[in-house]
């Protein structure tokens, strides 16, 4: 068991926190990914051999840091690859660090559903449960050959391999957070405009605040609809100019939800993502006479400030609209 996959339990909107708590697994090893918004994968190898400690006593000793210096809990998945730790990960629970031995990966696999494996998606899932293969241990017992036929010839190789705990994957170190998501669940299938409108004002905002609290901008904007019949529609459309700025972010939102022509769509979730995160110090910044505008940026680093020193609940979503 080398490799540690980590979920640090932050409050929403703490992203900014995630730098410092990368640093921690850093004392441990150089071999450090991030995968925001409040997670890493950490490559224990030559950690284990310095340290003369396992995996599972490291990540002991990476919890009761994280808690002493941070104030943040974390669950913790360890296995001999990263497949099997972000696995893991999902049966660990609050102190107590979910580990995959090398020796009992077959075991540990057998009676997961076929959609617990990453990469399978809910189409190929159906597939595969619709001959009998709703279990990674079936899939594993399968002919290579009849897994190509269900699925194609890459991904059932792909897709064979896995289920038999072949983790061909490896961490690699980026230190910095490529994307940022927000999502917004509706508590019952969603049919007026108004309230999924409201729903994205909300989520830019959060994306800009965030931003902003990691001093970075974004270059592209997504979105995602997902409806009650479990289908989706994902648009993705790239910015004038990069921004962390709420009411570009919401402007672009916006203009995206109108140009998918939803009419009576019964919508189950809204999810924003910001994309080709950059240094907000290396971006330009196109100069404007609206005074609006510039009102509207001044209040943004007052609400910031506020947010800084209360916490996100401090300026509450939709009150800094453009």
């Amino acid at each position: 068991m080398t490799i540690l996959c980590v979920r640090f339990q932050l409050p929403p909107m703490y992203e900014a926190a995630l730098p410092g708590l990368l640093g921690l697994l850093e004392e441990f090893t150089p071999v450090v990914e991030a995968l925001p918004p409040d997670g890493a994968l950490a490559d224990l190898r030559g950690a284990e051999r310095y340290f003369g400690r396992d995996a599972v006593e490291l990540a002991s000793v990476i919890r009761v840091r994280a808690l002493a210096l941070h104030g943040v809990d974390c669950l913790i998945g360890a296995g001999p690859g990263p497949m099997l730790a972000r696995m893991a990960l999902r049966d660990a629970r609050p102190g107590v660090t979910r580990a995959v031995p090398a020796d009992a990966v077959t075991e540990f696999l057998a009676d997961k559903p076929v959609a617990a494996l990453p990469g399978v998606g809910t189409a190929t899932a159906r597939t595969l449960c619709e001959y009998g293969l709703d279990t990674l241990g079936r899939v594993a017992a399968a002919p290579l050959s009849t897994l190509q036929r269900l699925v194609g010839a890459k991904a059932g190789r792909e897709l064979h391999e896995r289920a038999n705990g072949v983790d061909r994957g490896r961490v690699v170190p980026n230190g910095v957070s490529r994307s940022l998501a927000a999502e917004r669940p509706f508590d019952l299938d969603e049919l007026d405009p108004d309230r999924h409108r409201r729903a994205l004002l909300s989520a830019a905002e959060e994306i800009g605040a965030r931003l902003r609290a990691l001093e970075k901008v974004c270059r592209t904007l997504t979105l995602t609809v997902r409806y009650a019949d479990r289908t989706s529609t994902t648009r993705s459309r790239t910015l004038k100019e990069p921004t962390a700025h709420s009411g570009a972010l919401t402007r672009t939102a916006y203009g995206m939800y109108e140009a998918l022509g939803l009419q009576r769509a019964r919508v189950r979730v809204v999810v924003l993502r910001a994309e080709g995160l950059a240094p907000a110090e290396q971006a330009s910044h196109q100069l404007t006479f609206d005074p609006v505008d510039e009102k509207v940026r001044r209040i943004e680093e007052v609400a910031d400030r506020a947010r800084a020193k209360f916490g996100p609940r401090a300026v509450m979503p939709g009150t800094l609209a453009a």
